[in-house]
């Protein structure tokens, strides 16, 4: 399991704004990102992230986990996680 306590520091606002106050870093996230970040900040896991998204959203449960990863990955890439 990934260690996503770094995501607490981020400031998230609805439109899909992402400020990282350590390092000035900001960038635009989709509804579903914006979603999947704030899933994580409340220590989901990443099954129950995978779930929610289903259940809101009219998507997969492969799309989802396909897109989930490649998001971390992103995450991963700017040193977020």
């Amino acid at each position: 399991m990934k260690d996503y306590n770094k995501l607490s520091n981020l400031a998230i606002s609805d439109s899909g704004f992402v400020f990282n106050p350590s390092n000035g870093d900001s960038f635009t996230l989709n509804l579903i990102a914006i979603f999947i970040l704030n899933k994580l900040k409340e220590n989901k896991t990443k099954e129950e992230v995978i779930e929610s998204i289903v259940n809101k959203f009219e998507v997969t449960k492969s799309e989802v986990e396909v897109d989930f990863d490649n998001f971390i990955n992103q995450l991963i890439m700017y040193k977020l996680v």
